[in-house]
């Protein structure tokens, strides 16, 4: 747990009202907790570690998509290859893919 320093407090201090608490009522910490699964991506065994809100959230889109979770990665991998060249970084696209599909999901459009 962070523990706040005398500067630290004072800067939280100047934070100004909260109206939409990012904190929803019956948030669950359990959301945040790492899980890693192993994954085959386009015939390769390989293993992937994402807080569990987004396993729900991929679990949710291969549901729409009528496919398994290693399908829809398999596809967000080899899309990402053919459309820009791959990515550094395979877990953070995917947490943006989740996120992007949760804003869309809501009406919101990312820019």
């Amino acid at each position: 747990m962070a523990r706040l320093s005398g500067r630290d407090v004072s800067e939280v201090a100047r934070f100004p009202d909260i109206r939409n608490d990012p904190f929803v009522r019956e948030f669950d910490m359990g959301l945040v907790c790492p899980l890693s699964r192993s994954v085959r991506l386009n015939g390769f065994a390989t293993c992937l570690r994402l807080e569990r809100v987004y396993w729900d959230i991929l679990a949710d889109m291969a549901r729409l998509n009528d496919c398994s979770v290693s399908a829809l990665l398999s596809y967000v991998d080899r899309e990402v290859h053919l459309r820009h060249g791959g990515v550094k970084n395979f877990s953070g696209l995917v947490r943006v893919v989740c996120v992007v599909h949760s804003l869309s999901e809501g009406g919101h459009h990312p820019r």
